[in-house]
């Protein structure tokens, strides 16, 4: 799951703040901080962490910019001084991008008291720049009505049954990668040497979608009857009546990070800090976690709610399966894993 940005105007507080009336007091407190969201329902989370913050701050207004594109980052570098926006989401992939790009901002540790609650192996990810704010899993999603064997292994995927009935994403986004590496990975390979993955997915005859969205369409309407998925997508169709089910399969599912980050040259970095804690509070986790979100917590001692066990890692065992990808060795050629993509299955 990638996306996000936010615009901010924030007046700046001098010494005459101790002498002007109250009309001036509150235009100069009167700020609007601008955040990146995620379309739809999956915003919802954002939505009641910004009501906490202008709550606590008469006079802050906090506008949620829905995007799960890269638009947004065309504006930011084109900001004249300052970013149109203030904060965003990345999962790992462009958040390496951003950290290279440098428009994102360097994380500020001493202004994050949550902090101590994350989990270090996944703030090591971060390279240093935004909190780790949740992770999203790619499984296997199935049509029950086409599948009645569910498969419970990622080698599954190549049983003679379901060849030409499995549905795999562009590389232009995540998911596509992760199932490119996941293949490789299953058979050999690895994500310095993806050519087992290549040459997996040719043999799946598979059908290939230009976005998850487009796969979740194809589940449903019977095209495809498997298919590697968000956790997020499958739940959302599975929540529609939908006979879509999810598998979290063996050696395990593929947890891919989404970091929340400031965006360089914000005119509130304050407030950003605030928005980050506040991202990485148990409270927003335990949100964020539950339905119908379902949102790995990135947080220690946050409890899966039971309703979001289908979806979402729920014991230990489970945790300690997830597989990660190694992104630094993909991201650098993500441009040509697309063209030969592309090439590859005739997009």
């Amino acid at each position: 799951m990638s996306m996000s940005r936010r615009e901010a105007l924030i007046t700046a507080l001098g010494g005459v703040a101790a002498v002007a009336s109250p009309s001036v007091l509150r235009a100069q407190t009167a700020t609007e901080l601008v955040i990146i969201s995620y379309p739809g329902v999956l915003s919802q989370p954002h939505r009641w962490l910004a009501d906490q913050m202008e709550a606590r701050r008469p006079g802050l207004k906090i506008r949620l910019v829905p995007s799960d594109s890269q638009d947004v980052v065309a504006q930011i570098k084109a900001g004249q001084g300052f970013s149109p926006y203030d904060a965003m989401p990345n999962d790992e992939p462009p958040h390496l991008i951003g950290i290279g790009e440098q428009y994102l901002t360097r994380r500020n540790d001493a202004a994050l008291p949550n902090l101590a609650g994350v989990y270090p192996s996944l703030l090591d990810k971060s390279q240093g720049y935004g909190v780790p704010a949740t992770y999203s899993l790619v499984g296997i999603a199935y049509n029950t009505s086409m599948v009645k064997a569910p498969p419970t292994s990622w080698a599954d995927l190549w049983k003679p049954e379901f060849k030409g009935k499995v549905g795999i994403a562009r590389t232009s986004s995540n998911l596509g990668l992760a199932t490119l590496a996941i293949a490789a990975k299953t058979f050999g390979g690895s994500e310095a040497d993806l050519e087992p993955g290549w040459a997996k997915l040719k043999e799946l005859d598979a059908k290939a979608a230009r976005s998850p969205a487009s796969l979740t369409q194809m589940l449903e309407r019977e095209e495809i009857a498997l298919a590697p998925l968000w956790n997020n997508n499958t739940a959302a169709a599975a929540g529609k009546g939908l006979p879509i089910a999810f598998v979290k399969p063996k050696p395990g599912a593929i947890a891919i990070i989404s970091f929340f980050s400031g965006i360089a040259r914000t005119r509130a970095p304050e407030l950003v800090d605030e928005w980050m804690n506040g991202i990485i509070s148990p409270e927003y986790q335990a949100r964020a976690a539950a339905a119908p979100y379902y949102f790995g917590p990135t947080v220690k001692g946050v409890a899966v709610p039971a309703d979001a066990a289908a979806y979402t890692p729920s014991t230990p065992e489970e945790v300690l399966a997830l597989q990660t990808i190694d992104w630094p060795k993909i991201v650098p050629v993500r441009g040509q894993l697309v063209e030969r993509f592309d090439r590859t299955f005739a997009m």
